[in-house]
């Protein structure tokens, strides 16, 4: 009977320890159950900005410490042009008010009567050069005139002999063939004198445009300017002999008009014509724009950027379009009223231009829009937004992440 006492005693002590473990195992459960409800109140409550998107919208409420910091404004409107074009430009040399200075015979230079960056006027002499071409061309000159006197007296002789033979065949003195071939005497003695005119006459119109006397034949002979304008470039040295006349010596530029130009994307280039009027702005001179007119427009495609070359023509008094100086074109179309917003209203989200447009106090609706070239301080909007819509204008950034 011992042992029954003893393993009845031992089944009471078993259920007792399990009644503790579970009553201990419920106060542990009912512990851990107050701070996990308490919790979120708790964040919620130190939460800055209580903003919940709601389908499209997020409200902001009132309470709420970034209320303070969103801005919100009517949407304006304003005339501006549509179609504008603006690209990036830069200043140019014009082509056509250019030039490379030639010898116009091999020689030893002499004298270098100009230097890098001077100005030289149309027709000054700006090198001097010793050439036994020009020996050559005042020789010819001469060889030319002796030449004419001795065919006028050829020519001289031959009427004399053919009125003498004319006169005799007339009476029957001298056979016909005699007078024959006194005809044709005189027929070549006029042909050989115009000639010699001819010959004449190129050999003094080369050494006027060489610039040289007829007559002497030991002269310097002077390589002007042909054009006038600035020194741009400069490759030769007094005492050089330079026999290829092929190879220009100085480059001299007419700087008083350049040429800016500009890459146009291909999409834009039906907006623009020869003629048109052109806002300039360059990085040099911050604040001011000038004007110039479309003087040429390529008539090839770039087939790696899509884009025309574009050439404006503009004045440059005084020298202060350098060039290679940076900046842009502007080329306005037609004008419209078109819904303005300041840079501050845009917030980028994943690459798209987005605003916040208030449905109602505390409620905005995420909106994509479409802008255009900005304008001063403002962006015109072609689409997404009209005017008179409330629009987040500054804080909108804010939002960006609800």
């Amino acid at each position: 009977m011992a042992w029954m006492a003893v393993r009845v005693a031992r089944q009471v002590i078993l259920v007792a320890l399990v009644l503790a473990m579970l009553w201990l195992v419920g106060g542990c459960e009912r512990r851990r159950e107050v701070p996990v409800a308490a919790a979120p109140r708790d964040a919620e409550a130190q939460r800055p900005l209580k903003a919940t998107p709601n389908g499209g919208l997020v409200n902001v409420p009132p309470d709420s410490p970034h209320a303070t910091q969103i801005k919100v404004e009517a949407v304006r409107s304003r005339e501006l042009p549509i179609d504008e074009v603006v690209a990036p430009a830069r200043v140019g040399i014009d082509p056509n008010r250019t030039s490379k200075l030639l010898l116009p015979v091999a020689g030893r230079i002499v004298t270098v009567r100009a230097r890098l960056g001077d100005t030289v006027e149309q027709g000054q002499p700006v090198l001097m050069l010793e050439s036994p071409d020009a020996d050559g061309a005042v020789a010819a000159q001469l060889q030319a005139e002796a030449a004419q006197r001795q065919a006028d007296a050829a020519l001289a002789k031959a009427e004399s002999d053919f009125q003498r033979t004319k006169d005799l065949y007339e009476i029957g003195a001298v056979p016909r063939k005699d007078f024959i071939s006194t005809q044709n005497d005189l027929a070549q003695a006029r042909a050989a004198l115009e000639i010699a005119r001819a010959a004449l006459g190129q050999s003094r119109r080369k050494l006027e445009l060489l610039g040289l006397k007829p007559g002497d034949p030991k002269q310097l002979l002077a390589v002007r300017a042909p054009i006038s304008g600035k020194v741009l470039e400069i490759s030769v040295a007094q005492g050089e002999y330079r026999n290829d006349t092929g190879t220009p010596l100085m480059t001299i530029a007419d700087l008083g008009r350049v040429w800016v130009s500009s890459d146009v994307p291909e999409p834009f280039i039906r907006l623009i014509r020869i003629g048109n009027p052109v806002a300039i702005t360059l990085i040099a001179f911050p604040g001011e724009i000038f004007t110039g007119r479309v003087a040429r427009i390529a008539d090839v495609l770039d087939p790696q950027s899509r884009t025309i070359k574009v050439h404006v023509e503009i004045a440059n008094p005084g020298g202060r379009f350098r060039s290679e100086m940076y900046g842009s074109i502007r080329h306005a179309g037609t004008s419209r009223s078109v819904p303005v917003l300041p840079l501050t209203a845009l917030v980028q989200e994943y690459g798209r231009a987005i605003v916040f447009v208030e449905r109602s106090p505390g409620s905005f609706e995420r909106r994509e829009v479409t802008t255009g070239a900005r304008v001063g301080d403002v962006v015109p909007v072609l689409q997404g937004v009209q005017a008179g819509e409330r629009v987040i204008v500054d804080g909108g950034v804010l939002l960006k992440d609800q």
